[in-house]
């Protein structure tokens, strides 16, 4: 008798966009996700490997925000530069006037997290480490210009997350 491998659970979520074509390509744009597959209504993507999906309602039992006056998830995304994550979306055309990017003081300690909302009504919570820059305080600016507090400088695209990060910006 064999064993099937214990494989763990993965969560994911699938958004409801009244248009997932064109959803597809704004999180394409805006937040570097990379397409799986496209079956027209329904788009799988993934960020740095975190996959997540995009479906039409079709009087299935579940809607669009716009449909239903509410957001109805806030998608939690790990980042290690929220600031740049949340950034490229609102550059992109989210509204990012929701929930401005600060320092949050938790009982493991400082991390830093804003969010907005997509083009689609989709809310969105970028989080990420603190700066450990000797010379940054939560007085001052960062050395690479950004205010509060992050864990690492700026690397470019290739630089590797740092402890807690899930996915890089």
């Amino acid at each position: 008798m064999t064993t099937e491998p214990h494989l763990p659970p993965v969560i994911s979520v699938m958004l409801a966009v009244s248009d997932a074509t064109a959803a597809a390509q704004w999180y394409s744009q805006a937040l570097g996700a990379t397409e799986l597959w496209n079956l027209g209504g329904v788009v799988g993507l993934t960020i740095a490997g975190a996959p997540f999906f995009l479906g039409e309602p079709e009087s299935n039992g579940w809607d669009t925000p716009a449909a239903l006056g509410s957001r109805t998830v806030r998608v939690e995304v790990f980042v290690e530069d929220p600031d740049g994550f949340i950034d490229r979306a609102v550059a992109a055309g989210a509204d990012g006037s929701v929930d401005q990017i600060r320092d949050h003081q938790a009982p493991w300690g400082i991390h830093r997290q804003g969010g907005f909302i997509d083009p689609f009504g989709c809310g969105w919570s970028a989080t990420g480490p603190r700066c450990a820059h000797t010379t940054c305080s939560n007085a001052a600016p960062c050395r690479d210009g950004r205010t509060g507090l992050h864990r690492t400088p700026p690397a470019g695209p290739t630089s590797k997350p740092t402890s807690g990060a899930v996915i890089q910006s």
